[in-house]
Order: C-alpha cells, then sequence, then structure tokens
C-alpha cells in the first residue's frame, strides 16, 4: 500500500515537471516575443528644439554691379595702349589712341571743302545784291531775279554742309583718342598696338571697365518651382570655389520676369547684391547659392515622417477602445450634443475639426505612448520645414523638449479618414485618462 502512494507521487511529480518544461519551453517565449513584438511595433523620435531654415538652392556667375564696354566709333589702326588688366582709371582718363594721320587727313580736307564753300558765299551775296538793285533800276527780268535767289539759297546750303562736315571731322578725331567713360577698373583688355579695328554695325569692345568691384552681385537661376518662395529682400549665403571654407552674404534685390528655357527646364533671373570689401569676390565666379526664404529660431520641431505617419488598423482601434472606455456612461457614442459642439466651435469654422480655416490648413496630428504606455495622439499646427524637420505647435495638450513620438509604425495602414484635420475622432483630440 505504501509503495503504491509512493508510486502515485512520483508520477504526479513527473507529470508537473513534463507541464513546467512545454511551459517553459513553449509558452513562456511565446508570450515574451509577443510582448517584445508589441513593444517594437513602433519607431520613436525625440521632439527637439532648435532652428528650422528653409533653403532654396541655386547656382549662379558673380559679376560687378556696374560694367561698361569701351568701342571706337572709328575704324583705323591702334597705335598706342596706355592701359592694362586691372588698372584703375579716372573719369576722362586716356586708354588708347589710334593712328590719326588719315584722320587728320580728313579734317584737313573738310577745313579746305569750308573755305571754298565761304568764298561761294561771299560771291553768291554780291551777285544777289546787284541783281536787285539791276530789278529796282528795271535794267534786268523778274527772271533774272529768281535766279539769284536760286544761287544764293544753294550757296547757303553748301555753307551749312560745309561745316556739318568740318564738325564731323573734328569730332572723328577726337574719337581716335578713346577715353574712360566711368571710373574703375579695367577687367577686360581686347586690343594691343599695332591691331586694326573696324567700325561697322557691331562696335568692337576695346576694353571693359568695372565701376566698381567693392559691390558684386550674382545672377542666380531659380528653377520654376521654387521662384515662388523667392522675392527682393531675401537673405542670402553663398560660397565659391576659390574659397569653400568661406561663406559671404548678400540679398536678393531683384527678380527678373523673362524666363529661360534650357533642355525643358524653365529657370528666372535672381540678381544677388553682395559686399567684396575684401575683393575676394571676383567677376565670373561660380556661386553656389542658398536663399534663405523662411527662418525660425529656437521651436519645437519633429521629424517629418512623424506628421506623416499613416495609422494602422491596430493603432486605430485601441484609440476607439481607450475612448470608449473613458466616456461617461449615458452619453451617445462619437458624438457631442448640438449645443455642446457649436459652443467649441471656433468662430469660421466650417469643417467640424474644431480648428480656425487657417490653422486647419497647417493641422496635422503626433502619435505618442503616454506615461502609462497607453496609445495617444495629439493634434499640433506646423510651421516652417526643411524638409527633414518640421516645426510644430500644439493645439491642446503640452509637447515638451524629449518627449518621443512615433515615427513608424508596424502593421496593416488604416483605411479611410478616422478623423476631421488635427482633431482626432469626432472633432476632438483624445487623450487616455480624460
Amino acid at each position: 500500500m505504501i509503495s503504491r502512494k509512493s508510486s502515485g507521487i512520483s508520477d504526479s511529480r513527473a507529470r508537473l515537471a513534463a507541464a513546467g518544461f512545454w511551459l517553459a519551453v513553449c509558452i513562456l517565449p511565446a508570450v515574451v516575443g509577443c510582448r517584445r513584438n508589441k513593444a517594437s511595433a513602433y519607431e520613436f523620435a525625440e521632439v527637439k528644439r532648435g532652428d528650422i531654415e528653409n533653403v532654396v538652392s541655386s547656382t549662379g556667375q558673380m559679376e560687378p554691379v556696374g560694367t561698361v564696354e569701351v568701342g571706337t566709333q572709328v575704324s583705323g589702326t591702334v597705335e598706342r595702349v596706355l592701359v592694362d588688366f586691372n588698372s584703375e582709371v579716372k573719369k576722362g582718363q586716356l586708354l588708347a589712341v589710334l593712328d590719326t594721320v588719315t584722320l587728320s587727313a580728313q579734317l584737313r580736307d573738310a577745313e579746305a571743302g569750308l573755305a571754298r564753300v565761304q568764298a561761294q558765299w561771299a560771291q553768291a551775296k554780291a551777285d544777289s545784291a546787284r541783281a536787285y538793285e539791276l530789278h529796282a533800276k528795271g535794267l534786268s527780268s523778274d527772271q533774272d531775279l529768281e535766279a539769284a535767289k536760286v544761287s544764293i539759297a544753294a550757296s547757303r546750303a553748301s555753307l551749312l554742309s560745309a561745316e556739318s562736315a568740318l564738325d564731323r571731322a573734328r569730332a572723328n578725331l577726337a574719337y581716335a583718342f578713346i577715353r574712360s567713360p566711368i571710373s574703375g577698373t579695367v577687367i577686360g583688355r581686347n586690343v594691343e598696338p599695332g591691331q586694326t579695328v573696324a567700325a561697322s554695325f557691331s562696335t568692337p569692345t576695346l576694353f571693359i571697365i568695372a565701376q566698381d568691384l567693392s559691390r558684386m552681385r550674382i545672377l542666380a537661376q531659380v528653377d520654376e518651382s521654387d521662384i515662388g518662395q523667392v522675392d527682393s529682400g531675401v537673405p542670402v549665403k553663398f560660397t565659391v570655389q576659390a574659397y569653400p571654407d568661406k561663406e559671404f552674404a548678400g540679398s536678393a534685390v531683384q527678380v527678373r520676369l523673362q524666363p529661360t528655357t534650357s533642355s525643358g527646364v524653365v529657370t528666372y533671373t535672381v540678381v544677388v547684391d553682395a559686399e567684396n570689401e575684401d575683393n575676394k569676390l571676383l567677376p565670373g565666379m561660380t556661386a553656389t547659392v542658398d536663399f534663405y526664404v523662411e527662418q525660425r529660431k529656437d521651436v519645437l520641431t519633429v521629424p517629418a515622417t512623424a506628421l506623416s505617419l499613416n495609422p494602422t488598423e491596430e493603432m486605430v482601434a485601441q484609440l476607439r477602445k481607450l475612448r470608449a472606455e473613458s466616456r461617461p456612461q449615458g452619453s451617445m457614442p462619437g458624438r457631442a450634443p448640438d449645443s455642446v459642439r457649436a459652443r467649441q466651435r471656433p468662430a469660421g469654422d466650417t469643417t467640424g475639426s474644431g480648428l480656425r480655416p487657417e490653422m486647419a490648413a497647417n493641422a496635422a496630428r503626433l502619435w505618442y505612448v503616454d506615461e502609462e504606455g497607453r496609445l495617444a495622439m495629439m493634434p499640433v499646427i506646423t510651421g516652417a520645414t526643411d524638409g527633414r524637420n518640421t516645426e510644430v505647435t500644439p493645439i491642446r495638450g503640452e509637447l515638451t523638449e524629449g518627449m518621443k513620438v512615433i515615427v513608424k509604425a508596424s502593421g496593416t495602414p488604416a483605411s479611410g479618414r478616422f478623423g476631421p484635420p488635427g482633431g482626432g475622432f469626432g472633432g476632438r483630440m483624445f487623450r487616455p485618462g480624460r
């Protein structure tokens, strides 16, 4: 009898040991794995405080603010060149001289022509005076008087033409002495002594003079998709390849309306003004330009992925369940009385979102897990963004630096809308425990 009891106890202990073994080997790992899977269903990111800068990038060429191309109005051979590249010149300073032999001869010929016409003019006046006198005495006909009038008129016209030819010859001789029209720096010289220049329909450019190299401008090409954000007065920072570690500052001063199309891409020219006090910026440099179209300092930011999160069906179900548990008994599920909703709706709100129209356009949601480990959602207003991070301001609730928000959730995405923009379910934010 004793041996049977001992045998029964041994069998019971064996069965319990076997059950414990299967519990440890199969059931507990499954439970732990389930909890781990649930904990790893979300990816989080921290709410940070910092600066947001919305930047439009472009490239452009450096050039002086004011340049003048100096040419010649007469043809000839260059006799002397008196300036070189980088020469500082004053207004009226002599830059080059053309050969004046031919031009001087033309001037003397014009002077001789004028002297000849003046003599003819004097003779025509004397002949006209005699014609009038003879006609008054009846010694000449009316025809003779008319011929005298025509002769003196023609002589007068020849005199004016000869005077114009002399003025033109004098001007052409003066044009042989090429002078600077402005004070500045010679940045281009396209002529050498002995070179022949021909002034025809296209005036040849002999020198290029920059008026003031202490100020430069950039002609930046901005894509049509970004030009709407760029306007006069927008601050600019840019770099050039010659000084990759130095950042220069400027501002946009003009948006030119004429488009440029290249390979199907439409761009607009934006003129950027910049200081060049240390003369490091040179004409022709390629500048990489950043237009700071929007800047926000010391604001709360979250990754853009947190605002574009598409909740899963499980998340929506959890939130609805928690909301149902927190709803007072006897109230109609999913809808507040009309009188209450009317009092809570801001003026101008026709969307039912609980937000003013200007706020609803920028409304978004942040999903997070509260201190008690329960899923929650907070409506926010979005502000400036740089494409990676976005400024956020809570509509209701408290958003603090270091708070963790959900940026990615594993599961089947929920289909359809589950609440108006920025409001949560039923047009108001729901937070468990409230």
